[in-house]
């Protein structure tokens, strides 16, 4: 799955405590590494990403290293891991 990383969206706030802690309840699953193509870093952040698709333009949570959080060209990530919404009224805001 591609996606790219949406930059600059720190101060969008969440009940979860933070968008990492936000995709982990939402998922339902944990991750260590992060789901970057051939990246051995520790995942520590909640991403702000898109998918690299005409057809989806929706905001989602996706957890990065540090690295990658701050990539802004498209990123190779393994479909196993699932993308959630960051809309907060969808989600943890229900």
């Amino acid at each position: 799955m591609k996606i790219i990383n949406i930059n600059g969206t720190t101060a969008e706030n969440c009940e979860c405590g933070s968008w990492f802690d936000h995709w982990t309840k939402v998922s339902g699953r944990s991750i260590e590494f992060c789901p970057v193509e051939n990246c051995l870093n520790k995942a520590e952040v909640g991403a702000h990403v898109q998918k690299d698709s005409p057809d989806d333009k929706n905001w989602h949570i996706l957890p990065l290293c540090q690295e990658h959080n701050v990539v802004t060209d498209c990123l190779n990530v393994s479909p196993a891991w699932k993308l959630v919404s960051s809309n907060v009224r969808e989600t943890c805001g229900k």
